[in-house]
């Protein structure tokens, strides 16, 4: 499908499309772009790309399709340092888990010759590195495009066609409302599970290793979630905070109902809370979208793991 692609931020989300492209010979050439001199190393002895690069410029040059999977904050430094070494009719696309954001950031580098499609991949585990990828990773999963008005509708085919063959499904959407609609499904979510597992670390000195030792399963679900990487989720809330602080209080206000109704002995309207929310989960589970597999660090090789219709999966990150 292409000739050269430079994939620059070489972690989870970047190696694990690096890992599809190579198995499903989708590009002549694949390119590994990272800073980091250890992750070059780590593609290169387990041979995830053609090459690997910590030079911007070099790894981009020539390329017909760049994609940036770097943190949201660092994405428009990327492009402005590589605008000027980008072929006629490059594609650049990225995997921020914010949109608008992203999209402020680079337009102003963009060249007049490059094609920008913002997307972003739903779809992770908690593990972060190159050893972590794996060519499955986005499966049955959604990859939302946010397009601005002077998107290129042949790049945004010739995109979408690429996330088809990685198994993913297709969404085209307002960068706003994928703000808002990411901003209750996942980054809310993480912050609870970030604010639940360091209200623990507080009471370690209390409970001991208790917290440890007799975990539950919801409980470690949110050990799970707040294990993923940080740098990534500081700079989501930074560039996605309007939504997550607007539905950050409608979340405040539920919870406050909850607790006046436990203060209160209520039990009609604690039972029809759990029976309204327990629905939202069995439509999650009727959608597909409940199970994900699991990233074999330090592997190639990978097994799906088949659940359940009606099993309880682990939390996505």
């Amino acid at each position: 499908m292409f000739k050269r692609v430079a994939i620059i931020g070489y972690g989870l989300i970047g190696s694990s499309i690096g890992r599809a492209i190579m198995q499903k010979n989708l590009a002549d050439h694949m390119v590994a772009v990272d800073l980091s001199d250890d992750v070059c190393k780590t593609v290169v002895e387990m041979q995830l790309a053609h090459e690997a690069t910590s030079s911007l410029q070099d790894g981009v040059r020539d390329c017909d399709l760049v994609i940036l999977a770097v943190p949201v904050l660092q994405t428009g430094n990327v492009v402005a340092a590589i605008k000027d070494h980008l072929a006629d009719g490059v594609i650049i696309s990225d995997t921020g888990s914010v949109k608008q954001s992203v999209i402020d950031d680079v337009m102003p580098h963009l060249p007049p010759h490059a094609h920008f499609i913002p997307a972003h991949p739903i779809a992770g585990t908690e593990y972060s590195g190159p050893e972590a990828g794996f060519p499955e990773l986005f499966e049955n999963r959604w990859c939302i495009f946010t397009p601005t008005k002077d998107t290129d509708v042949r790049a945004v085919e010739k995109v979408t066609l690429l996330w088809e063959q990685f198994g993913a499904d297709i969404e085209i959407m307002d960068a706003k409302r994928h703000d808002l609609v990411l901003g209750l499904t996942s980054h809310l979510p993480h912050l609870i599970a970030y604010t639940i597992v360091g209200t623990a670390v507080d009471l370690e000195d209390f409970m001991g290793e208790d917290v440890i030792s007799f975990s539950a399963g919801g409980f470690r679900d949110f050990t799970r979630i707040a294990a993923s990487d940080p740098v990534m989720w500081r700079d989501i809330f930074l560039t996605n905070k309007d939504a997550v602080l607007d539905l950050l209080q409608r979340f405040n206000e539920d919870l406050t109902a909850l607790q006046r109704a436990i203060r209160n002995d209520d039990p009609d309207f604690l039972e029809d809370f759990f029976t309204r929310t327990r629905d939202v989960r069995r439509k999650i589970i009727d959608r597909g979208q409940a199970s994900y597999p699991r990233s074999p660090i330090g592997s190639n090789r990978y097994t799906p793991r088949v659940r359940p219709r009606d099993a309880e999966p682990d939390s996505e990150a």
